[in-house]
């Protein structure tokens, strides 16, 4: 992820696709750097290659914009969606440009449970709803809020090694194991995770108000401030 000279060795004779998700999620909230995107479009116009990315983290608002896509400037093939797309009920979604979409004939493209009606019901309701209530904006703002809230807290602090923000997905990279400052926050009514062993993962709600940003950021960085990373004899 990142590395556009090793995508474009790793792609032979019998390469269709690239498939990467736009900002990686259990990787621990990766951004990609300037331009990869932009240059993984390049190669699959180049090598007549489908692109495809996975929007089930970033997808349906995260970002501040409907679509994680959108966010970057960079127009996929293919595009996954589920998580959010039903509000916490199981569905997905695959999209794809026409020209690739009339490729799927009935038959050729199947799913026992697909078109269920609740799980399509709760999907309509949750578009209207961030319409509606304006979410997308709403997660930009929080987005910013919490970029400035978590760097002037956790700053001057050794163990935390970088903070990343791409919309509502949040990663901070510390040098030390995550898990307690998981367990800690969980026990004060704190819901976040940790994911590659040393990065706390925050995936707020877009209707998460401003009282519950200063309460939830607040217990995050004074558990993050409470670690102690030296070792004791």
């Amino acid at each position: 992820f990142g590395d556009l000279e090793a995508t474009a060795e790793a792609i032979d004779d019998e390469t269709c696709a690239i498939l990467v998700e736009p900002v990686q999620g259990e990787g621990g909230v990766r951004i990609p750097p300037e331009g990869f995107l932009e240059g993984l479009r390049e190669l699959c116009d180049q090598h007549g290659l489908l692109l495809i990315f996975d929007e089930v983290q970033t997808g349906c608002g995260r970002l501040g914009t409907w679509f994680g896509y959108q966010h970057f400037g960079v127009e996929p093939d293919v595009m996954t969606l589920a998580k959010s797309l039903c509000g916490g009920l199981a569905g997905g979604a695959l999209l794809a440009r026409r020209d690739v979409a009339t490729s799927l004939r009935p038959g050729t493209h199947a799913s026992t449970f697909g078109g269920n009606p609740i799980a399509s019901a709760a999907g309509i309701a949750v578009i209207e709803t961030i319409e509606a209530e304006n979410l997308l904006q709403r997660a930009s703002e929080l987005s910013a809020a919490f970029r400035q809230r978590l760097e002037e807290g956790l700053a001057g602090c050794s163990w935390v090694e970088e903070i990343r923000v791409a919309g509502l997905m949040i990663g901070i990279e510390l040098s030390v194991e995550a898990a307690p400052v998981v367990q800690r926050c969980l026990e004060r009514g704190v819901l976040i995770n940790a994911t590659q062993g040393t990065i706390v993962r925050l995936l707020p709600a877009m209707t998460l108000t401003d009282a519950q940003l200063d309460e939830g950021c607040g217990i995050v960085i004074d558990e993050i401030l409470k670690l102690d990373p030296l070792p004791h004899e």
